[in-house]
């Protein structure tokens, strides 16, 4: 089959407004860049989700599932098969102690609007700039929160398109990681069990932890966020640091001079020039301390 076919048969599953083909995915990614993806669908519902993952899994076409890109890295051959972007599923609701969104809504969102209801477990979140979607992919957290603190289930749709509710024991939920993607799951839709609280307590936390962020991180330039997870016994932030990394510059892509942990697109930057930097600090830390640093950042696609 050709991308030709998969783009006909798709646009007789959903909205033809809502299949793309050779879609620029660099306007869809934090660090703005990326190649094409063959085909982008953009479901609107838990049912069209699984109707086209169905399709895809007889059709054996491959699939890639695609939040708001906050924390990934597409390289510059982008992807080929089909992209599902679930950018228009992003509805939020709650039902006493409990919201529901779905895996579109950034999850600050969930978290203004839990302090919208004076619910409180999430104002951890009220930085990270994913979606519900990707948080729960990666077991998302800061500032001593994770989301597996207060996820109680989701709603997810196998590689068979087939849609199961689980619990957030069903996911494997560690140290920025989880079995979704070992599973091939989407996660179509999250349910947090929190706690009633005082609107000013909530508010005054979260804008606490805003001003941490916004004062520490390098917000003013496009970036993937945290690229490395923390090792055992230390800080990647400091480790990169104290190896004199901090504004080394591949390309159009720097280690910030604000916080070593992220990488900025500087301008012109291209993702080969990220996936450069990040093996050139891996390698410079590994010499200087001994310590293997593990990507946090999802790096996909063609080459």
């Amino acid at each position: 089959m050709t991308k030709l076919k998969w783009y006909e048969d798709l646009s007789k599953l959903i909205n033809v407004n809502h299949v793309k083909k050779d879609e620029p995915l660099r306007t869809y990614t934090f660090t703005h860049t990326g190649g094409e993806a063959d085909i982008l669908v953009s479901p609107e519902s838990n049912n069209e989700a699984g109707e086209v993952l169905a399709y895809c899994y007889e059709n054996e076409v491959p699939v890639t599932f695609l939040g708001n890109g906050s924390n990934m890295i597409i390289k510059d051959g982008g992807i080929r098969g089909v992209v599902l972007f679930l950018g228009k599923m992003k509805d939020i609701s709650h039902n006493g102690n409990k919201i529901t969104a779905q895996a579109g809504a950034k999850i600050i969102d969930v978290s203004r609007y839990a302090l919208e209801k004076r619910l409180t477990g999430l104002e951890f979140a009220c930085g990270i700039p994913g979606t519900t979607g990707g948080a729960l992919y990666m077991n998302a957290g800061a500032y001593g929160g994770e989301v597996s603190d207060v996820l109680e289930s989701a709603v997810v749709v196998t590689d068979k398109g087939e849609l199961q509710a689980v619990t957030a024991e069903d996911l494997g939920l560690g140290y920025r990681t989880s079995n979704i993607p070992d599973r091939n799951l989407l996660v179509l839709e999250a349910t947090f069990a929190l706690q009633a609280g005082e609107y000013d307590v909530i508010k005054e936390k979260m804008d606490d932890l805003t001003f941490k962020r916004e004062s520490k991180q390098p917000l003013e330039f496009p970036s993937c966020g945290s690229v490395f997870k923390r090792p055992p016994g230390y800080f990647a932030g400091k480790l990169i640091q104290d190896s004199d990394l901090q504004g080394v510059q591949i390309g159009g892509v720097m280690v910030s001079t604000k916080h070593a942990g992220f990488m900025v697109n500087v301008g012109g930057g291209t993702a080969t020039d990220y996936v450069n930097l990040i093996r050139h600090v891996q390698e410079t830390v590994k010499e200087k301390f001994g310590v293997d640093l593990e990507t946090e950042v999802r790096i996909i696609g063609e080459d």
